[in-house]
């Protein structure tokens, strides 16, 4: 019986404290949203160079929280330990929509739902990235990814959502759409609220991607070393993958239209190029390609 109930309730310990750190640096990480929201509550002029340096800085701060997830083990448990945590995430997040403060909680509430999402989709990604045992099998996992997104953008949900979405923050009457719970909101200047900005899934991509970099000992670092090792050393703010510049150009391509814009086609498309750039430049190079 106490067998049955550490296999659903506990990681291991060094899973555990890598836990522990996630949820400490995504609180920070709440901080660091909430600093940017008081200060573009300030600013007399809004330049379009200004909100994308707003979202810059709250995306790469975002994914330094990925570095202890790199270093994540997968648990050897059953499918009910992974149903079990599946489902107290999705409690989780459901939980945190049930209260609608008024008044300056508003921002501190919205927040923290953020940084929840995050958190949440950080786990996901990293537990997905665990049922790649080849390298190549990403790019059926783009392709699907693509075709899927742009069905449900063009024929399924995906445009009702984005429609009601726009409705509700250009004109809020009521309670918010549900699909409003699962959107990462995040501080844009001149705007009294946080603005929806990506949705759960596309950040659990970000993280599946990085992730199954770091696992096949691929650096997909644009910056320097790769994320493992930054990790392992405890060194923040030099980790930029390739995955996040991908969401940050499908944020901005879509702050700049006007439009809403399918981003999980955008992660696959960089994704796919940046693998096929890197494949072509090892077979030049004469260097082994990672199977």
């Amino acid at each position: 019986m106490v067998f049955m109930q550490q296999s659903f309730t506990t990681f291991s310990k060094a899973n555990r404290r890598l836990i522990f750190m996630l949820i400490a640096s995504h609180v920070l990480w709440s901080g660091v949203v909430l600093g940017l929201w008081a200060t573009g509550l300030v600013l007399a002029v809004v330049t379009p160079w200004l909100s994308a340096t707003f979202i810059a800085v709250q995306l790469f701060a975002a994914v330094q929280l990925l570095l202890p997830a790199l270093l994540l083990q997968p648990e050897q448990r059953s499918r009910s330990f992974y149903l079990f945590w599946a489902g107290a995430l999705v409690l989780s997040v459901w939980a945190a929509n049930q209260f609608t403060p008024s008044g300056i909680w508003m921002p501190l509430l919205t927040v923290f739902k953020s940084a929840l999402l995050l958190l949440v989709g950080t786990l996901v990604g990293t537990a997905l990235a665990r049922f790649v045992n080849r390298l190549w099998e990403i790019v059926p996992v783009c392709v699907v990814m693509t075709l899927a997104d742009f069905y449900s953008w063009y024929a399924g949900p995906t445009a009702g959502f984005a429609e009601k979405i726009k409705q509700y923050y250009l004109a809020p009457d009521g309670p918010p759409p549900l699909i409003d719970m699962v959107l990462v909101k995040l501080a844009f200047p001149g705007s009294a609220g946080l603005i929806p900005m990506f949705g759960l899934s596309d950040w659990i991509m970000v993280v599946f991607f990085a992730v199954v970099a770091s696992r096949h000992g691929v650096n997909d670092n644009l910056v320097g070393t790769r994320g493992e090792t930054l990790a392992r050393q405890g060194q923040a703010g030099r980790y930029l993958p390739i995955s996040l510049v991908a969401l940050f150009a499908a944020v901005l391509l879509a702050q700049a239209s006007g439009l809403f814009i399918p981003v999980l086609p955008l992660i696959a498309l960089v994704m796919l190029l940046w693998y096929a750039l890197r494949y072509l430049l090892l077979l030049r190079s004469g260097g082994q390609v990672s199977p």
